[in-house]
């Protein structure tokens, strides 16, 4: 059996988004189980001990916010680190925050970043592991100060120099545009 890189709890009700969620983490040596909403993930998540837990916010039965703060409220769950993939508002975000939610990811989301920040949350969490703790890792209270790591608050980077906007394709963009419709010859 290969090694992983650890195990995924992909939580969505979107059917192809967990599919795209899995296969992005399984290309790069993760293990992934899915779940549809927030109460089938509770009953998920005990059996299959995860590494790291990603959460939609808007789910029918439980959504993610609810989710992960009864994931932090329980004792067996409360050290796994969340992340919140989602499109969400900044009240979402403050709530996440709030309840424990270790990391954001906006959708749609490049899959590269994806990656970057479950490889990040497991990371974190294996690094303070303790090896006698037993399988389902230690029982630590959430750290003081966590941050998202990726929030409303940050200025979002730089695009590639190759897709920023020149004064020129801005003074384009700003021009009318004669509508034709589709019907009408051409000139």
């Amino acid at each position: 059996m290969a090694a992983t890189s650890g195990r995924v709890l992909v939580v969505d009700d979107s059917e192809v988004i967990r599919q795209l969620i899995r296969v992005n983490l399984e290309l790069e040596g993760f293990e992934v189980v899915t779940a549809a909403d927030g109460a089938e993930c509770l009953e998920v998540v005990r059996r299959v001990a995860p590494d790291v837990v990603t959460l939609d916010v808007v789910m029918p039965r439980l959504d993610g916010l609810r989710t992960a703060a009864r994931l932090r409220a329980a004792r067996e769950t409360a050290h796994l680190p969340i992340a919140i993939v989602s499109a969400c508002t900044p009240a979402d975000l403050e709530r996440g925050e709030s309840v424990g939610v270790d990391g954001y990811l906006a959708k749609p989301f490049d899959p590269a970043e994806l990656v970057a920040l479950v490889r990040r949350l497991r990371a974190g969490s294996a690094s303070s592991a303790d090896p006698t703790a037993g399988p389902a890792g230690p029982i630590v209270p959430a750290p003081v100060g966590r941050r998202f790591a990726y929030d409303f608050g940050s200025p979002p980077p730089a695009p590639p120099q190759a897709l920023r906007k020149t004064s020129r394709d801005s003074a384009l963009s700003e021009q009318s545009q004669e509508l034709v419709r589709p019907d009408d010859p051409r000139p």
